[in-house]
């Protein structure tokens, strides 16, 4: 798994936006400091947990045979995990309006820390799905 100095990296590089990093560690400085005020000591922990909370365990693929679409769940990757959680959130922040990057981004961080927000309901609906079509598991050995 990635070090903590890792993680940052990527958090800071999937809020990139146009190859602006510079604008990207000052968002992601800020968002922490945000944390920080907002009573959370260590606003790393914060972070990790949130993206824990966010991250997917199983998924859907469509998978094609014999002219039908099955919908098979597959368990997600632990890169992936990350990379769902991560974009998630993302979009959740970038969805809001009137407030600045960093706060949105805290505000989401902390909704997923109480395991509340958007990313976390958008986890909860792909379980959801992928319960709903686990008759088709056995499938999971066709799908890459």
């Amino acid at each position: 798994m990635l070090d903590q100095q890792q993680k940052t990296e990527k958090i800071i590089n999937f809020i990139m936006k146009s190859g602006k990093k510079s604008i990207a560690k000052r968002i992601y400085s800020d968002m922490l400091q945000e944390i920080k005020a907002s009573g959370h000591m260590n606003p790393f922990v914060v972070v990790e947990t949130a993206i824990e909370n966010a991250s997917p365990t199983i998924m859907i693929k469509s998978k094609r045979l014999g002219g039908s679409v099955y919908q098979v769940p597959v368990e997600v990757k632990p890169a992936k995990r990350l990379f769902f959680a991560i974009k998630w959130i993302l979009d959740a922040a970038r969805g809001k309006t009137g407030k600045s990057m960093s706060k949105k981004l805290a505000e989401e961080i902390l909704a997923a820390y109480s395991s509340q927000g958007y990313a976390v309901k958008k986890k909860e609906e792909t379980h959801k799905m992928a319960e709903a079509n686990k008759a088709f598991a056995y499938m999971a050995k066709y799908v890459n």
